[in-house]
């Protein structure tokens, strides 16, 4: 009797286990990427209201990774839903160097220079190996997109893009910004190279996840 309850027990835990395997895997399925590891939650994000979604890339012109990752980018903003805003934000980390190229991207971007201008920087830099020093030179290189040489130099210099400087290095010290690229996640999920995250496809795997994960498509961990 007793040898009968002790294989009616076994058979039962092993139903059970196979039972609760396909359950166990879809789970984990669902949630290919794990916080923590493949993205870090940032402390006192703001409340998302709406259906915006935003995907910001912390860059500067002087990283070699953020030009390796342009076409990555570009890829994805092309396929990107509509609901979703992408925008660059640029680092300093206290570079006199990337200060002065972050200051002549924000002023690039308040005088609505086109993309275009925002790649030529990239392939100036990286492609052609030419070096810009000063604001007058960044002037004289963005002259070519249409704009005037000495309103472009008047303009960095103002009050707005000296706030909007301040602004964009207060973001990076409260995402906890360690490098470059980096991306947000509607201020709140932060996306960074590492050993679970070896690529830049990956990278935006995982981005892709947060949105639908903030989106309500998929369940939070």
């Amino acid at each position: 009797m007793k040898k009968n309850v002790f294989q009616l027990m076994l058979a039962l835990v092993a139903v059970l286990s196979v039972a609760g395997a396909p359950a166990m895997a879809q789970g984990e399925e669902s949630q290919p990427y794990q916080e923590g590891l493949h993205y870090t939650v940032i402390e006192q994000a703001p409340e998302m209201t709406g259906d915006t979604h935003t995907v910001e890339e912390l860059f500067s012109y002087l990283c070699t990774h953020c030009n390796t990752f342009e076409p990555y980018i570009a890829s994805w903003k092309a396929r990107k839903p509509d609901h979703v805003e992408f925008r660059r934000i640029p680092v300093v980390f206290g570079r006199s160097s990337w200060e002065l190229y972050a200051r002549g991207f924000v002023t690039a971007e308040m005088m609505d220079l086109p993309e275009e201008a925002h790649l030529a920087m990239m392939d100036r830099l990286w492609k052609e190996k030419k070096i810009m020093r000063s604001m007058d030179e960044l002037a004289e290189f963005y002259s070519q997109f249409g704009i005037d040489r000495d309103k472009f130099l008047s303009t960095s210099r103002s009050f707005a893009v000296d706030g909007k400087l301040r602004k964009d290095q207060l973001l990076v010290q409260k995402y906890g910004i360690r490098g470059t690229p980096s991306l947000v996640v509607n201020g709140k999920y932060r996306v960074a190279g590492n050993a679970a995250v070896p690529s830049f496809d990956v990278m935006l795997d995982v981005v892709d996840f947060l949105i639908e994960k903030d989106s309500g498509d998929k369940p939070a961990p």
